[in-house]
């Protein structure tokens, strides 16, 4: 799957993917990471835009001065040199969530996971705004998001209101053509 079929900044990632991650999972000339034994015991490789691998660089040189010696290969690592948990992320991701009133007064808060769906809808918004082919890119979505089948990805895509639109916009001449 190249860079240029799904642009991303790794927001499809699931958090406990991220986490996972060691310093040889990043392969810096190419700009891809190796999601190791993930959902179902499956590897993929996910590419990521060139402003992540920026980001993920300016992390790496960091790491050293807050923690020279970290106690495991994770590329991500707590205060301690450990590798972070999820309730860490999850706790930290809520502090910010509130710092920044994300959902203020909301029954359902953001939660990190959430991203996963954001970055789909975004992908087939962008697809469909570009004129291509979404039945035929949803696979690439799938291995992207580490999804078993198309079906599975669809539940990310349920209820999004601009993608509903965007579909409907693009079926809109087929319906006029079957009621003439």
């Amino acid at each position: 799957m190249s860079r240029n079929m799904i642009q991303t900044q790794g927001k499809g990632m699931r958090v406990g993917e991220a986490i996972r991650l060691d310093t040889s999972d990043i392969d810096w000339e190419r700009g891809v990471l190796l999601v190791r034994e993930s959902k179902f015991g499956k590897s993929r490789n996910v590419p990521i835009a060139a402003s992540t691998l920026d980001a993920l660089n300016c992390y790496a040189q960091l790491r050293p001065r807050l923690r020279p010696v970290p106690g495991n290969p994770s590329f991500f690592v707590s205060l301690t040199g450990r590798r972070l948990i999820y309730v860490s992320v999850h706790d930290v991701f809520a502090h910010l969530r509130a710092e920044a009133r994300i959902g203020a007064g909301s029954t359902a808060p953001a939660r990190i996971h959430d991203l996963r769906h954001s970055f789909a809808v975004a992908t087939l918004l962008d697809w469909y705004r570009n004129g291509e082919d979404v039945a035929a890119r949803l696979p690439w979505l799938s291995t992207y998001l580490g999804h078993r089948e198309p079906r599975y990805t669809y539940l990310y895509l349920s209820a999004a209101p601009d993608l509903l639109a965007a579909a409907a916009e693009r079926l809109a001449p087929f319906v006029k053509q079957a009621v003439a």
